[in-house]
């Protein structure tokens, strides 16, 4: 056998490892270029670069920070119109846009959301003031050089009903079940499957009108990440940037959109709702949390 430092076999007089040695790092290029085509076209999915993880990242630090400083102020009588406002101001002072703001049709007329005790998700701020009891969920989405960075975190309001706790801790503890197993090559159906399963075994169940999604590059991306049982056999890829924020209800899974905003989802019983979410990037060898919140 031919070692590298043998003379090459085509009589160049140079080693073998300096003329016609495999191009180990050109063939991983282009096994690369393939797979971002194949998941471009088959599955709608950006495998991002280098240069786009950056820019992911810091929007995603950013949306962190904004985020943390909000749920700072969330106490007993502020109003979710002053939460937004607080929000929005951050925004501007870092240069980056609040994302959902005249996002979709009819346009989202708020630059955050702010989904209160029976509200799964969107809801938005207005002039209700918080109240003992209540829990809130915060939801942060900021583009920043052109770069998307979305999460979100549960408050609880002094002390609150055990099942309002129950989704909070369910739903937090599901996100980081979840979070867990991710490395390349799982399937996208594991994420829901380990959320299901755990959340199920605590009497609660798990919204399946509205999931997790890709993100960075646009706002919403492929692929979707369901949070209940599924069949999306697409194995994870590293340089896959995606959200993961399990909504959890006390009641029965199914959401009633608000007729009047178009935006406001609510458990259709009544019943309270917890979602946390993060932003995660799949790596060589697992995953990184690229909106760092702590609990």
């Amino acid at each position: 056998m031919t070692g590298r430092n043998d003379p090459c076999w085509c009589g160049s007089g140079k080693k073998w490892k300096k003329c016609h040695y495999p191009n180990q790092s050109a063939a991983k290029k282009q096994k690369t270029s393939n797979l971002k085509e194949e998941y471009l076209k088959k599955h709608q999915i950006i495998i991002k670069d280098d240069k786009q993880i950056d820019g992911i990242r810091k929007s995603c630090h950013l949306a962190t920070q904004i985020l943390n400083e909000t749920c700072k102020i969330v106490k007993e009588g502020v109003t979710t119109l002053e939460l937004n406002d607080f929000a929005h101001k951050l925004h501007e002072e870092a240069g980056a846009i609040p994302a959902p703001l005249h996002y979709g049709n009819p346009p989202f007329p708020k630059s955050i959301c702010t989904s209160i005790n029976e509200v799964i998700c969107h809801g938005i701020p207005g002039k209700y003031a918080l109240k003992q009891g209540d829990i809130i969920n915060i939801d942060v989405t900021c583009i920043l050089n052109g770069f998307y960075g979305d999460c979100s975190r549960m408050i609880t309001i002094g002390k609150v009903n055990p099942e309002s706790q129950l989704v909070v801790d369910v739903s937090y503890e599901s996100l980081m079940r979840s979070i867990a197993i991710l490395k390349p090559g799982i399937f996208i159906s594991e994420i829901g499957n380990t959320i299901e399963s755990y959340a199920t075994s605590l009497g609660c169940s798990v919204v399946n009108q509205f999931v997790g999604h890709g993100v960075g590059v646009k706002f919403h991306e492929g692929p979707q990440i369901p949070h209940c049982r599924n069949s999306i056999h697409i194995p994870l890829q590293p340089g896959m940037t995606f959200t993961i924020e399990p909504m959890i209800n006390g009641g029965v899974r199914e959401a009633v959109i608000d007729p009047k905003d178009q935006w406001t989802a609510r458990t259709k019983d009544g019943r309270p709702s917890g979602q946390w979410e993060h932003t995660l990037l799949i790596t060589d060898d697992g995953y990184e949390i690229l909106t760092p919140w702590e609990r």
